[in-house]
């Protein structure tokens, strides 16, 4: 309780509230009310009803939550302070425009509180989440994108912290397995077998390299995007990155992962 109440003062100390509140985008299917019980973390929640939500299109600061060797990431506290400000004890309406459930029985929902306040948007305005978005669940991500672009220039929250730094290709395979923003400028690209790979280096045998699958193409090509139109472009990209021997990669599995600069 204290070192709750503590990150609630930190969190008003640092975060005063900014003048223009987010609304909830429109086309997302209403999925019914409900009151908030409890907040687990930056990003997911309890209701009354026994639901757990997790609040899809968004990543906020993870919390241990009792996993061993798991090193608190900055901001997980104050996310977390401010989510429970927001909506603990309030009714909230839930919203869908992808996938309702995951595999673990968490409903995945844009919430909205009872005065229209859109959840998501206002974490990420303040820089106290970033985008996450999946290939089942998009909506909602342009205006997403938005927020955190502007929360990013304004280096509000995590933005100022160098452990969400946006990497750079370089860099990028120092960070395996983890989520990570990359900029820079794809220099060429290429579609071998089923797949689309886009290098940022001359050399492909140690380039930072984005691999667009056969599945994922599918949402490109659906969007009128063709990723090998890209080469020559600079992007700011997201996802986990891996290692494939000397070069790290990035598997990109929607067009929302690209953001062209």
């Amino acid at each position: 309780m204290i070192r709750h109440a503590l990150a609630l003062l930190f969190y008003f100390a640092v975060f005063p509230a900014l003048a223009a509140e987010p609304t909830l985008p429109p086309g997302l299917e209403a999925g019914g009310n409900a009151v908030v019980q409890s907040v687990i973390d930056g990003d997911s929640l309890t209701l009354a009803d026994g639901r757990t939500v997790r609040m899809v299109g968004i990543q906020a600061p993870k919390l241990p939550k009792g996993r061993p060797n798991f090193a608190e990431w900055p901001f997980a506290r104050e996310a977390r302070a401010a989510l429970s400000e927001l909506v603990e004890g309030r009714s909230v309406t839930l919203h869908f425009g992808g996938t309702h459930e995951d595999r673990y029985g968490r409903v995945l929902a844009q919430l909205a509180r009872d005065d229209g306040f859109w959840l998501q948007g206002e974490l990420i305005r303040r820089g106290l989440a970033r985008v996450y978005t999946f290939p089942d669940n998009r909506a909602a991500a342009a205006e997403m994108l938005a927020l955190e672009r502007e929360a990013r220039a304004q280096r509000r929250g995590l933005w100022a912290d160098p452990f969400f730094a946006i990497r750079s290709p370089e860099d990028a395979g120092r960070f395996p397995s983890e989520f990570e923003l990359v900029e820079g400028k794809i220099v060429d690209g290429a579609r071998t077998g089923n797949a689309v790979f886009l290098n940022f280096g001359a050399d492909w045998h140690t380039a930072f390299t984005l691999r667009i699958n056969r599945e994922a193409l599918r949402f490109f090509r659906s969007d009128g995007v063709d990723p090998l139109a890209l080469i020559g472009a600079t992007v700011r990209v997201r996802g986990y990155i891996r290692r494939d021997r000397d070069r790290a990669i990035m598997d990109i599995t929607h067009p929302e992962e690209i953001e062209r600069l």
